[in-house]
């Protein structure tokens, strides 16, 4: 599998094939060419299987040379059956007098942390309720006709035409935090209907590709506000606002970020104006991938199902305009719930901390309430959702 089980260095008797391996050994190998991780003590080789790893390369790489325990479990709801992709990988084992944590990660937060999480677990709290979550796109489905209502009924007016663009803002923005629980497979126990609805949110109702919101998305929650590695804080450097590049002093750590002006730029991402142009990038990107081929069609079924429900009101430009300022609009809604459960925390390269710490460290929770948690698709409870 991907040629993750050949052994490339020798190793005390023990373990697969008689290998043991000290996490001095381990660490070594966090390289391009060059990656193997530990998974429960166990240590695999997956500089070969990354390529082709279902969560993208990048994700699993940010683990090369550590433990990866807790991650693993985050990121796979059915781990039995991730398992026999493990085996054809495994090279070895940590030897007994190796601690179960590389570097300074806390063990007893460790400890505590994986009681916790058997104890949820074995309370069922995981468990999501489907007709929540059938009634939430409901009332999206709902939005989306009711713009459609009103323009047939009373016309396109400047009123008219302003509330509208809310409430296609307000299905768009509702639209984005469903298609996040989707995309988290946090809602089906088949990880296969979690794509499917997932795609059909995000490419239907958005317009955008699941399969690009999963690379970047799970990047974010591997490493979150780590720079290069959480594409979220790694913005190009045309986006930067100011005189100051994103990383300075000695100690690189960033003294603000593109991230932080978002709201000045966020509306131009999927604008008709830029149909072509992205198109013609994920055509490029995903030319040999029968999956990301579906997400473009998926995406353009939004864009033809709302030139066709629009141009007979609004003309094409008309339309365009429209959608730009439903953007403009929606980007503000995104980043005020973005910025103020993540920005206000720490952002700096890696320290390589034990999971818990590094998730709390880069999020904080917003005050319950229902308009709250309405406003913000619940993740006004960003560190339980981390």
């Amino acid at each position: 599998m991907g040629g993750g089980g050949q052994q490339t260095e020798p190793g005390s008797s023990g373990g697969r094939n008689g290998v043991l391996y000290t996490w001095e050994e381990v660490q070594k190998h966090c390289h391009k060419m060059d990656k193997w991780l530990v998974i429960n003590r166990k240590v695999y080789n997956i500089t070969e299987w990354a390529k082709r790893h279902p969560g993208g390369m990048r994700v699993i790489s940010h683990y090369a040379g550590e433990d990866a325990t807790d991650a693993f479990h985050a990121f796979h709801p059915e781990p039995e059956f991730v398992r026999k992709f493990l085996k054809p990988l495994l090279i070895g084992e940590l030897a007994p007098s190796e601690p179960n944590l590389d570097r300074q990660k806390n063990a007893i937060i460790v400890q505590d942390f994986r009681a916790l999480r058997e104890q949820v677990e074995k309370a069922d709290l995981f468990r999501s309720d489907p007709l929540f979550f059938c009634l939430y796109l409901g009332h999206i489905l709902l939005l989306e006709a009711l713009s459609l209502f009103l323009l047939w009924n009373w016309g396109t007016g400047w009123t008219q035409t302003l509330l509208c663009a809310v409430i296609l803002t307000t299905a768009q923005s509702q639209a984005g935090w469903l298609q996040h629980d989707f995309g988290h497979l946090s809602v089906f126990k088949k990880s296969r209907w979690n794509h499917l609805v997932h795609k059909f949110v995000i490419g239907h109702l958005k317009g955008a590709s699941a399969n690009w919101w999963n690379h970047r998305h799970f990047q974010h929650h591997a490493k979150p506000n780590i720079f290069s590695k959480d594409p979220d804080v790694n913005m190009l450097h045309a986006l930067v606002l100011g005189k100051t590049q994103p990383v300075e002093y000695g100690i690189k750590k960033l003294k603000y970020l593109p991230y932080n002006h978002q709201h000045q730029y966020f509306f131009l991402i999927g604008p008709p104006l830029l149909i072509p142009v992205y198109f013609s990038i994920q055509i490029m990107h995903t030319m040999f991938s029968r999956r990301d081929w579906v997400d473009l069609a998926w995406a353009l079924s939004y864009y033809l199902r709302y030139f066709y429900c629009y141009v007979p009101y609004y003309g094409f430009l008309g339309s365009i305009a429209l959608v730009t300022f439903v953007r403009f609009m929606e980007s503000h809604w995104f980043v005020w719930v973005t910025q103020m459960n993540h920005i206000p925390m720490d952002i700096d390269h890696e320290k390589h901390q034990d999971w818990l710490t590094m998730q709390l460290v880069a999020t904080c929770n917003i005050e319950q309430s229902f308009f709250n948690d309405w406003f913000s698709g619940h993740l006004n409870f960003q560190i339980e959702h981390q």
